[in-house]
């Protein structure tokens, strides 16, 4: 990969972790919604934005292509159900957990992904890891053994997190189709299990009720999902995974942050221990980031 590239893919990354971060926060403006509910609506409104980024992208003849491809091959057609699947339990979870004091826990488990994703990269990709980025998965893994030292175990919200999304962006380069048209495809697909759910529920109800829901707080939710899952996607193709698995230091950091001021959530003294060498790793992995950046514009100069 260039280093414009690589430039281009650490800003798309960053955009999009810090609009997850505010995601999690905004979940709290939606009651009386629960986490099922606001998981349905976001992906009903999600759709919309994500076919005008489609239009805007002018990516409708690789929406065509991925379309032939799946009626050509079944296997591709199978697994790119499996991969909508995978990101339908990740977007229910993580707008469920603010909404019940759960945040921290998926905090940890966007702590713990990007070594997944760094391991991938590493045994699966068989990529290379420069010294700054082996120092941050060195001191984020002192945080994760902390943590698993005092805990004994993981919460199941932390392991869904942790173990979901690599399996995820695997499939998602195996079907090696445009970021874009696969986001449209997969939020399609979960289109029908969303409306069944608001149905189900009486949320269409509920909402109908409340005006500043359905005329802003939910159409907001459908924007910011479909830029954030737009920049983390198209980052996820234009980095290596390892140097895209220690990017995602950054959102669980802000995550964390939301959690302690806005959601109210407590971090307790010995956690301290969990979370110091992870922000540690974001502090190197900022390093190995600006000295890529500096590297590029080096390039462009000569």
């Amino acid at each position: 990969m260039s280093p414009h590239q690589i430039g281009r893919g650490i800003g798309l990354s960053v955009g999009a972790s810090m609009l997850f971060a505010l995601l999690s926060g905004y979940a709290k403006l939606l009651a009386p919604l629960d986490g099922l509910d606001i998981f349905a609506w976001r992906v009903v409104w999600t759709l919309p934005g994500a076919l005008a980024l489609l239009f805007l992208r002018r990516r409708w003849p690789q929406a065509r292509e991925l379309l032939q491809r799946l009626r050509r091959e079944p296997l591709t057609c199978l697994m790119l159900l499996i991969v909508a699947s995978l990101l339908g339990v990740q977007l229910w979870i993580f707008l469920w957990a603010p909404l019940h004091g759960r945040a921290l826990e998926v905090s940890l488990g966007y702590f713990l992904l990007p070594l997944s994703m760094v391991l991938v990269g590493r045994f699966y990709y068989h990529e290379r890891l420069d010294v700054f980025q082996w120092l941050a998965v060195a001191c984020a893994l002192v945080g994760v053994l902390h943590e698993l030292w005092m805990t004994r175990s993981f919460a199941w919200p932390t392991l869904v997190v942790a173990l979901g999304y690599p399996p995820y962006f695997i499939l998602r380069r195996k079907i090696n189709a445009d970021p874009v048209a696969g986001f449209v495809l997969e939020i399609a697909l979960l289109l029908p299990f969303a409306a069944a759910m608001l149905y189900a529920r009486d949320s269409l109800a509920l909402v109908a009720q409340q005006s500043g829901l359905w005329l802003l707080l939910l159409p907001g939710l459908g924007l910011l999902s479909t830029v954030a899952l737009g920049l983390y996607l198209g980052a996820s193709r234009l980095l290596p995974m390892a140097l895209f698995g220690i990017l995602g230091y950054v959102e669980p950091v802000l995550l964390v942050g939301i959690a302690l001021v806005f959601l109210g959530e407590a971090l307790a003294p010995g956690q301290l221990l969990t979370y110091i060498p992870i922000w540690c790793a974001v502090a190197l992995t900022a390093v190995h980031s600006v000295r890529l950046l500096q590297k590029e514009r080096a390039l462009r100069r000569t």
